[in-house]
């Protein structure tokens, strides 16, 4: 195999090749990119039997051919190469890496006992891959990330004709979105619970395109792919029953208070500069105002007060700090609206105003108040 790609072209589709790779895989080979030149293209490829990765190059192919090297080694090379043509070649059991004059060689895995990659499943449909950045950014933010609770490290993905709508809990916050694409079946009425680190890396790094094919892999195969802008990946689903979310969120709500979005932000900020770990920063609503307090007895304490437009029953309420700035910030609005019922239940926060995403919803338990 001998090739000639641009630097940057290389760095990026190296990128996404290894960008899941696994950090301790269960067989060397896993740990590999696989390049195969042909035509007029190279495509590399990865796979850990959880999650698969292929994207297709331009490249000046002299001699095709496949090899398999160190994908995080073939990745840090590519992004430190000098902006210049780079000329890849296999060379027995191991690969040159040239690129004016820096030069490189990397010994290659066997290929024989690589796994042969899963068919990319048939298109379901597609979404505007803008749209679909930021919805599962919003929502990637309230999955959990402990791993002795699986079910709870995915994304729910939820297909009702032409509406998408995604879920995520860590048992602390829910984060729900929705939003319309286009199916290529109107009466698609299917849901998928994704690992959101996967669809969260795979739904910002094909942002890039226009648009994100979503495959749907037949019930038994629990697979689901994606594609756009020469990239494709699958992933393995998650097993396991998610949470029945829709019942969490209230219907009604007894006070609703709406403050600027980034001066609230900025002032959580601050006030929890003082909240110790796990303690929480109090937000007291009334008097067209809303009153933040971190800190008690002989420990440092801070306190701020903001303009709010209130309707309904004054409140006092307390949060995790960094889990309310993640759905502050997740709104994405120029204002932000809290629903309540009661100090001790759930509130719900939306965007209000420039920005607003009416299908956006974050909802976060409160901490109890010991006094």
């Amino acid at each position: 195999m001998k090739i000639r790609i641009e630097r940057d072209v290389l760095a990026g589709a190296v990128s996404w090749a290894a960008r899941t790779l696994p950090s301790r895989p269960s067989l060397p080979v896993l740990a590999g990119v696989v390049l195969t030149a042909e035509g007029s293209t190279v495509t590399l490829s990865s796979f850990d039997y959880e999650v698969s990765a292929r994207v297709e190059a331009e490249a000046v192919v002299d001699e095709p051919g496949t090899a398999l090297v160190s994908g995080r080694l073939l990745s840090e090379i590519a992004k430190a190469l000098p902006a210049k043509p780079v000329v890849i070649a296999s060379e027995g059991s191991r690969v040159s890496i040239t690129c004016d004059r820096s030069s490189f060689t990397l010994p290659t895995l066997p290929i024989e006992d690589y796994p042969q990659l899963p068919a990319m499943p048939e298109a379901s449909g597609s979404v505007d891959a803008d749209l679909f950045a930021m919805a599962v950014a919003q929502v990637a933010i309230a999955a959990g990330r402990d791993d002795t609770l699986p079910t709870l490290t995915g994304i729910r993905m939820e297909f009702d004709g032409a509406t998408i709508t995604l879920a995520a809990t860590d048992r602390y916050r829910l984060a729900v979105r929705e939003f319309t694409w286009k199916p290529n079946s109107s009466s698609l009425d299917v849901a998928a619970l994704v690992p959101a680190r996967n669809l969260s890396d795979t739904a910002k790094s094909l942002a890039a395109g226009e648009n994100v094919i979503i495959a749907l892999g037949p019930t038994g195969e629990r697979l689901i792919g994606f594609e756009g802008n020469s990239r494709r990946t699958t992933s393995r689903l998650l097993d396991g029953e998610f949470p029945k979310y829709r019942s969490l969120l209230p219907s009604e709500s007894s006070s609703i208070a709406e403050v600027d979005t980034a001066t609230l932000i900025e002032a959580v900020k601050r006030v929890a500069l003082v909240a110790e770990r796990n303690t929480p920063v109090r937000l007291a609503f009334g008097n067209g105002e809303v009153s933040l307090r971190a800190g008690a007895g002989d420990d440092a304490q801070a306190t701020e007060a903001l303009e709010c437009s209130i309707q309904g029953d004054d409140l006092e309420i307390a949060f995790n700090p960094g889990y309310l700035l993640d759905g502050l910030n997740a709104c994405g609005a120029a204002s932000a609206r809290f629903s309540f019922t009661q100090a001790t239940r759930p509130a719900v926060l939306t965007g209000h105003g420039e920005g607003a995403v009416d299908d956006y919803r974050y909802l976060l338990m409160p901490v109890r108040l010991t006094g």
